[in-house]
């Protein structure tokens, strides 16, 4: 088992510690959290307690954490777009619709299952075998450029140049409205949604930092044509971003319109096109473009 230590301060004193958990542990689920609460699994200042303990300032929460077992991860002979690779890293043109790591329901099919077959396994194992050589991920309908690590040298190296905000990463996406600017900056934390764990939210509470540039390439009638410059990379950003500031996505059913105006797009219309990084061995500053995928460029051609 894993153990979690955490302890409360003022602002959370009187809060359920249900309420508390799903917070602070957003990797976990609503229900996984209230079956540990059940099974005892988690403590306050040493004793058991129940789902409806309201926490007080300085409590020392402890939550045990049973081992999953975790499914055989196979290699499949699935085509790469490869835009680099040598003995340390690969760089990935991910395309639209393609899971990057196995998880609950996707065990098969992923860039994971591709990169065992192309590397004979051959990955960094820091984040274990559900995650092998991913030192960052994209969304499954995002497509682009996603760097990939082939040693623990490369991976440590490259996590830390991510931790300081040192990678260069550049997207470009097709969001709803126009956009009346030139440029601007959205900043604000971004945590799990409060009442839908499936989401993303601006969150001041629980959320992490958060910091995504933009600048207008072009304006069309109904939407925009923007460059989006990340300093940091909390899951689903700059979609949750966008639409923080009445720009959300076009095709993005989860943050902006459910109904899409162009019913044959499948999710956010949202490309990572420039990845740039020191190469952990040579030190070397290397910059890779991730070429516009055809869904997006037709797209471009209609609002034309």
């Amino acid at each position: 088992m894993k153990k979690i230590c955490l302890q409360a301060d003022a602002s959370q004193m009187g809060e359920r510690i249900d309420k508390y958990l799903a917070g602070e542990l957003c990797d976990y689920s609503r229900s996984f959290l209230q079956k540990q609460l059940k099974d005892g699994n988690v403590t306050v200042n040493g004793k058991s307690i129940k789902s409806s303990y309201l926490l007080c300032e300085e409590d020392e929460i402890s939550v045990l954490i049973p081992d999953n077992k975790e499914p055989d991860i196979l290699p499949e002979e699935i085509p790469l777009s490869i835009l680099y690779e040598d003995e340390q890293l690969l760089v990935i043109d991910k395309p639209k619709g393609m899971v990057v790591h196995p998880s609950a329901g996707h065990y098969t099919g992923t860039l994971v299952n591709a990169l065992l077959y192309h590397c004979r396994g051959n990955l960094s194992g820091i984040n274990g075998v559900l995650r092998p050589g991913i030192v960052h991920r994209i969304d499954k309908d995002t497509t682009g450029a996603l760097l990939v690590c082939k040693t623990d040298l490369a991976h440590k190296d490259l996590a830390l140049q991510l931790k300081e905000h040192t990678i260069t990463r550049r997207y470009r996406a097709i969001v709803h409205g126009c956009i009346k600017e030139e440029e601007g900056t959205v900043e604000g934390p971004i945590g799990r949604h409060p009442t839908d764990r499936k989401k993303m939210a601006m969150n001041p509470k629980n959320g992490k930092p958060a910091v995504t540039h933009y600048q207008v390439l072009q304006r069309f009638q109904n939407y925009t044509y923007i460059e989006c410059r990340l300093e940091t990379g909390r899951t689903h950003q700059i979609r949750v971003h966008m639409s923080s500031i009445g720009h959300p996505l076009l095709g993005d059913s989860v943050y902006g319109p459910k109904k899409c105006p162009f019913p044959n797009l499948e999710g956010q219309t949202l490309h990572a096109m420039i990845l740039g990084f020191l190469h952990p061995v040579t030190k070397e500053y290397l910059e890779f473009t991730a070429p516009i995928p055809e869904y997006f460029q037709k797209l471009l051609t209609i609002l034309r």
